[in-house]
């Protein structure tokens, strides 16, 4: 008896004296949760946005003089998925922030959950206005795409003098067809004129039908702000066709599997887009470029920018905060100001959208170049 109240005894002191030691591994350090589209059809966006975040977090290992743990989770391009990677990440990983996704209907998906536990998200690239419409924790650091659909259609009528134009659109992306709803509005309020407006959807590789309405419309520029593989095929089958205005698009078509797949009929496909290196001005930018450039041996990419600049502001607010709490923290990201970023100065206007400048950007011999910077 005497030896199995010992042994008894013994193990209550193991369970008190683990209770009550000093803060573990685990409390020394940061825990920041990713949820990315690491694999599915937007897998480049994923990963080129994992890559930029785990140079910010070179540049910036600590915050509150503790290491930052980065806890990523694959949401295969899914909203359901999204959604269980925020659920996750907020129930079982115990973050104090998250970064991601990278596109805006993957956003809306996992937005909610964070916005219930009180957790601050910002999403790298999710330009739709209801990404962070009614939220108080939801934040990005990208530009909306009110003003990119604005810029776009001032790009079309003042640099490309584009007078009609046809407007192709990816009706199961939400970020699709909002862009093209804000390009139309304030293209036909500049005087330009829609000739036609057609329809296509993700996975879709036969554009024949819709490129015959556009074609017999006979217009000065095709907008097509839909994602890569779907701008790269319809471009090719356009050219195969004889059409060879200008085509302009998104940001959302930026990335290097356009060109790779879209081989010479991409070139001269314009851009409203986030960042370019050599429109890169900061001190920050300077360091995060030489470092990408240097680790992943290819040129600094929009997408790996706006990720970095999502981890700067996370940590930024972690630290202006002075603590891991997160309506502190959600305080803070509020309140940044003139924040030296990757991709430009970023000021965090209302409803967690920040202020900041549009990129101009063309496919030329095989790769992005730099056109011009529209201010807000």
């Amino acid at each position: 008896m005497k030896g199995r109240l010992f042994v008894g005894l013994l193990a209550i002191l193991a369970i008190v004296s683990f209770l009550f030691v000093p803060p573990t591994q685990a409390q020394d350090k940061i825990k920041i949760g990713v949820y990315l589209p690491m694999t599915g059809a937007v897998a480049a966006y994923g990963q080129m946005e994992w890559e930029g975040i785990q140079i910010a977090n070179e540049m910036m290992p600590k915050a509150l003089g503790k290491e930052i743990e980065l806890v990523l989770v694959d949401t295969k391009s899914d909203k359901i998925e999204a959604a269980n990677a925020v659920s996750r990440l907020v129930e079982k990983e115990k973050v104090v922030g998250i970064i991601g996704e990278a596109i805006s209907g993957n956003t809306m998906a996992g937005n909610p959950i964070s916005e219930a536990a009180k957790i601050p998200s910002i999403s790298p690239t999710a330009t739709n206005p209801l990404v962070t419409q009614g939220k108080n924790y939801a934040f990005r650091a990208c530009f909306i795409d009110p003003f990119q659909g604005q810029v776009a259609a001032r790009f079309a009528r003042e640099h490309l003098k584009a007078q009609k134009a046809a407007v192709i659109i990816d009706i199961a992306q939400d970020y699709c067809v909002g862009l093209a709803n804000f390009f139309v509005k304030e293209f036909v309020k500049l005087g330009g004129e829609v000739v036609a407006t057609t329809y296509i959807q993700t996975g879709d590789q036969d554009f024949t039908a819709q490129l015959s309405a556009i074609q017999a419309a006979n217009p000065d520029l095709i907008y097509a702000p839909n994602y890569y593989t779907e701008d790269a095929l319809m471009a090719k089958q356009a050219r195969d066709l004889g059409i060879n205005v200008p085509i302009l698009t998104g940001d959302g078509a930026q990335a290097d599997e356009l060109i790779q797949i879209g081989g010479k009929a991409v070139e001269n496909m314009y851009f409203t887009a986030h960042f370019h290196k050599e429109a890169a001005t900061t001190e920050r930018a300077k360091e995060y470029i030489r470092r990408y450039e240097e680790k992943y041996k290819k040129e600094a990419n929009a997408f790996g920018a706006l990720a970095a600049d999502a981890y700067f502001l996370l940590v930024n607010a972690i630290e202006q905060a002075g603590s891991t709490d997160g309506t502190k923290i959600r305080d803070a990201l509020a309140a940044t100001k003139d924040f030296e970023g990757v991709s430009g100065i970023i000021t965090m206007g209302e409803g967690g959208n920040p202020i900041k400048s549009v990129v101009i950007n063309k496919v030329e011999n095989g790769k992005f170049v730099y056109v011009t910077t529209v201010n807000p």
